[in-house]
């Protein structure tokens, strides 16, 4: 029995949500999101929107909970919106944007220049003796989570100095070194 899957997502003011056929759309006032769905049944009810699964099979119980959760971070992303902040953590690493266009010094021969999806926000902040910090935001979780993981595949975090563009608040798994 899926636990997460039995709770229904409450739908807070200003935002509609309408299934039609195998799919879902979630408007709000920060965007619109459409979800193709399978193995489940979706329906809204007194602005709550419940999920039910029309099988016992493993595949529709493992479908029930994650249907579920990408509908109530669909409700949540065009409600709230989702932010993710990167920490670049080394000796002349730098961030500036222009728009939508993220420039990154990483020590590389070159800087690296991304351009962003429209519908991410970028912001990079730079005080002098902390650590630069890229933030994103948009109201598309998946899309946020992505980008952020991309950026943060240019640099990984590496062991010993934890030198390389990490998530704010991540915990680095540390290594001693040589011993003297």
């Amino acid at each position: 029995m899926s636990r997460i899957g039995n709770n229904p997502v409450a739908i807070p003011e200003g935002v509609t949500v309408t299934v039609k056929d195998n799919s879902i759309t979630v408007k709000g006032k920060l965007g619109e999101l459409t979800q193709d769905f399978d193995t489940v049944e979706v329906k809204v009810e007194e602005g709550n929107v419940l999920v039910t699964r029309s099988a016992e099979t493993k595949q529709h119980k493992a479908k029930h909970g994650l249907y579920r959760s990408l509908i109530n971070n669909m409700v949540e992303g065009v409600s709230k919106g989702w932010t993710k902040e990167l920490e670049l953590v080394g000796v002349g690493y730098r961030a500036s944007n222009q728009g939508n266009v993220l420039e990154l010094a990483l020590g590389f021969s070159h800087n690296i220049v991304m351009s962003l999806a429209p519908e991410i926000k970028v912001e990079t902040v730079s005080e002098k003796g902390k650590n630069p910090i890229i933030k994103l935001s948009s109201f598309d979780k998946q899309l946020v989570g992505q980008v952020a993981a991309k950026i943060r595949g240019f640099r990984k975090p590496e062991p010993y100095k934890g030198k390389g563009i990490k998530f704010v608040g991540e915990e680095l798994r540390r290594k001693a070194g040589k011993s003297a």
